[in-house]
This record gives C-alpha cells, structure tokens and sequence, in this order.
C-alpha cells in the first residue's frame, strides 16, 4: 500500500496540532523530508477531505498582531485511521532519482561533465551526512524518528562510498564511448 498525502497529514497531526504551513514544512525540513514529500497542492485538499471525513478538526488561532491561522488536529477516529495505515504491509521501495536516471546514461555524456555531476552530489550527501548528525545531538526526536535519521545516514553514507569508489568505472565508460564517437 502506498502512503497517501492524507495518511501523511494525520501522522504530522499525531505529533500535535500544526497549521497547514506547518505541515508543509515537516516535508520540506523535518524528520519526514528525506522519504516523504507533499505540496501545498496536495496538503490543503487532504486536509479537507480530513476535516469532511471527520479524521481531523480545525481550530481558528489568532497569532500576535498577525493574521488568524489555522490550526488541524487530529480526532480519536483520525488516530484510528493513522494506525490502521500503519498496520498495513507497506509498498515496497521505489527510488525515484533524477541522478540514477542520468548515471544510467552517464556513458553517453562528457566525461568531465560526469564527475563533475558525481562529485557535487557526493558534496550533496556529505553536506546531508552531516546535518542529520548535528539534528541527532540537538534534536528531540520520537525514537522512531530517531531510527529512521539512523536509516537514512547509513543509505546517505553507503551511496556517498560507493559513488567515491565507483566513480572511476563509469567516468571511464564514458571516456571510452567519446573517444568511440569521435
């Protein structure tokens, strides 16, 4: 089963009330961010059809001088929902990768423009490598937060070494297909 944007939303709710902004931002930089994603595109109609459905209420919050927000919180029906989700065998992976799509055909391109490609994103994993380590020791996370940024600095730092190792072997590959070409 596919996690859908509704079965998001109720998670982010079952942490605590959140505006519709503030779930956003759980996709864009929180815990949920390097395996889930949602838009405010798909947020706001989820969290209608929530509310229609009864899984979530809304609460009208007046902030400091600014405009009324509003807030979603998540009913007992709406946990029940969420954990009925939760229970189900989930999907199996599926890596969606606009780098795994170009490496693909890494052959095909220059050579120099290859490593150039493998090296800023092996500088993109570091950069993320180090981030979820500075969020382990700073952090107050839910233990299944906890392991899930465990998971995914083990995948981060698994992908960085085998690009580093690895590199070389398509980068010569398409070494070989230019100078074929020419």
């Amino acid at each position: 089963m596919m996690i859908d944007v509704k079965t998001l939303c109720l998670g982010v709710l079952s942490r605590g009330d959140a505006s519709g902004y503030e779930i956003r931002k759980e996709f864009e930089e929180g815990p949920l961010s390097h395996f889930s994603d949602a838009g405010f595109g798909s947020i706001y109609p989820a969290l209608k059809r929530l509310l229609d459905d009864g899984m979530i209420t809304m609460l009208p919050h007046s902030g400091d001088g600014r405009p009324d927000k509003k807030l979603y919180r998540i009913t007992p029906a709406g946990r029940h929902v969420l954990y009925q989700a939760l229970t189900r065998a989930p999907a199996p992976d599926k890596l969606r990768s606009d780098l795994m799509f170009i490496l693909s055909f890494g052959h095909l391109l220059p050579p120099r423009h290859l490593d150039r490609i493998i090296n800023d994103r092996i500088t993109d994993y570091r950069r993320m490598i180090a981030t979820l380590e500075a969020q382990e020791k700073t952090a107050q996370h839910t233990p299944g937060d906890r392991f899930v940024e465990g998971m995914g600095l083990a995948i981060y730092r698994a992908v960085a070494t085998y690009l580093e190792e690895h590199r070389h072997e398509l980068v010569a590959a398409a070494l070989m297909e230019s100078q074929v070409a020419e």
